[in-house]
């Protein structure tokens, strides 16, 4: 009996309003409201209802309701805006921050994204040892013809080395003979992911174990790896260190007299003197001795050599190294504690921002990008695109003669909903500024490719992005008058005592609805309930 009094209650307030706020005929049809002078249409008024399922259109009852709610929500909105809180830098900048947000989730594929990630990830539960001898191309922009005497150069270690000739042998000799000016020679023996150049990434991660590889170009010259294990990772470990450091910084010992040193030291540990005070009282490490020799948990690859070969040859707790030697000096570690590998869920966010600074961004973002092309029918022109590529023989592509040389081609390298972008545009677009930091021409073309083909998508989807997506600016309108709504009931009502909200609540309303006039378009709403 009660809720069906209340039914008619709000049946006979709405009646009242629609006389007392002038004639809903006067209103459009795509029109549900005006509140203040200021149109509501009907198409943000049903999106809200349904998006927060609060109403249901075949309800009187229900739909009536929600109509007196979204009314007095946006009395409360116009209220705001009258006192100026839209225009506070307060608001303004929570705005922006919400409109950041919501536009990434439509400028990106979230999902692509984490499996780009998790890939990477994936990689590194692999450690890769290998030796490598790097054939440089000359210094600066190398042209494609520059790159050749270092191409075959590089092929000629490969045969040698196909041929039985040790890596590691012939990498020290011609490195020490060459001074390292043109040949390069490193044997690695841990690399993490992201760590080396995209390109030769990718070929050390698919290279077995015992194999050598064909020369792998980068900008820098061409690598010939010889893979000699692929060890599961081993975790990390937290270790406390004294360091007794020689001839480095301001320490001005001689190797001799550390060693006295850390032998004194070593001597006060075996007598079970306390390991943290000691480190406090002779360390050289200005990062861990206040610390009692603390450092963070670190995996391999992250320290140098020596001292992270002993850190993780130590197995129990509490074992204390002997004397290692790096080049910072004299070092005793002490074990405490072996972990294992961090999770994906700890390391994704770091990884990914690693990924999004460098060259692996297209890994990262291939998934939204493929996704545009396909969106927009993306049709890529090979022949086209390989005279540009021949230009890179003579003419580096950021170069102002490069430009001036393609900018009467006009063949289309791409094509997106069908309108073509012709050789002379991407020239244009090579030509400015900072477009890539690639040294070598074909680099350069290509990645300055990519991002002129991820530029024309973002263009197109633009152009239809609205049609696409009407919700958008219904989201924004809705927490823009979220942002005011909390605002002006937070200074008006839901800072007062509790008892007295709701007294308070109903008196506001009351107010608000003489002080603004308000038009319903009842015509439509009836509609709504079929």
């Amino acid at each position: 009996m009660k809720r069906e009094m209340l039914s008619k209650k709000i049946v006979l307030l709405f009646g009242m309003l629609a006389c007392l706020s002038g004639k809903a005929q006067n209103l459009p049809d795509s029109v549900v409201m005006t509140v203040g002078g200021k149109a509501v249409p009907l198409s943000e008024f049903t999106f809200i209802a349904q998006k927060n399922g609060e109403a249901d259109f075949s309800n009187s009852k229900t739909l009536n309701e929600y109509v007196e709610l979204f009314k007095n929500f946006k009395l409360k909105v116009v209220e705001a805006e009258a006192q100026g809180m839209d225009t506070t830098e307060a608001f303004t900048q929570e705005l922006e921050g919400y409109e950041a947000q919501l536009k990434s989730s439509y400028w990106s594929d979230k999902t692509g994204e984490e499996e780009a990630v998790k890939a990477v990830y994936d990689k590194g539960n692999e450690l890769l040892e290998f030796s490598y001898i790097l054939i440089r191309m000359p210094r600066g922009n190398v042209l494609a013809k520059d790159s050749l005497p270092a191409y075959q150069e590089a092929m000629d270690v490969y045969e040698r080395l196909q041929k039985g000739e040790d890596i590691d042998a012939l990498g020290k000799a011609w490195y020490e003979e060459d001074k390292g000016l043109k040949i390069v020679y490193e044997h690695v023996p841990t690399l993490p992911p992201l760590r080396a150049p995209k390109v030769l990434e990718r070929a050390l991660y698919e290279l077995p174990a015992g194999q050598l590889s064909l020369p792998v170009r980068t900008s820098v010259g061409y690598y010939i790896v010889k893979m000699h294990s692929r060890k599961a990772h081993p975790g990390l470990v937290r270790a406390s260190h004294i360091l007794i450091s020689f001839k480095v910084d301001s320490v001005t010992r001689s190797k001799e007299e550390a060693l006295a040193i850390v032998e004194e030291v070593l001597q006060k540990i075996q007598a079970e003197e306390d390991f943290a005070e000691l480190a406090k009282t002779y360390s050289n490490d200005p990062g861990s001795a206040a610390n009692g020799g603390m450092l963070r948990a670190f995996g391999l690859g992250e320290m140098v050599q020596p001292f992270e070969q002993a850190a993780f040859a130590l197995n129990t707790p509490g074992e204390v190294s002997g004397l290692v030697e790096s080049r910072f000096g004299y070092h005793i570690i002490k074990l405490i504690e072996k972990l294992p590998r961090p999770s994906f869920d700890t390391e994704k966010n770091s990884l990914q921002s690693a990924m999004a600074k460098n060259e692996h961004n297209f890994e990262l973002y291939k998934a939204f990008d493929d996704r545009m092309k396909k969106e927009h029918d993306y049709v890529f022109y090979p022949d086209a695109y390989e005279e540009l590529a021949e230009l890179c023989n003579e003419l580096f592509p950021s170069d102002s003669v490069f430009y001036e040389t393609a900018k009467d081609m006009n063949k289309p390298l791409f094509s997106l909903q069908g309108q073509g972008f012709p050789q002379s545009e991407f020239a244009r677009f090579m030509s400015a500024p900072q477009i890539s930091t690639k040294t070598f021409a074909l680099d350069f073309l290509q990645e300055a490719y990519d991002l002129f083909v991820r530029a024309a998508s973002a263009t197109a989807e633009q152009n239809v992005f609205n049609e696409k997506h009407p919700e958008y600016a219904y989201l924004m309108q809705e927490y823009r008058d979220g942002i005011l709504l909390f605002e002006i009931s937070n200074r008006e009502v839901w800072t007062k005592p509790v008892k007295k909200q709701a007294p308070l609540e109903k008196k506001w309303i009351k107010a608000l609805n003489k002080k603004y006039p308000v038009v319903i378009n009842w015509e439509v709403i009836t509609k709504l309930r079929k």
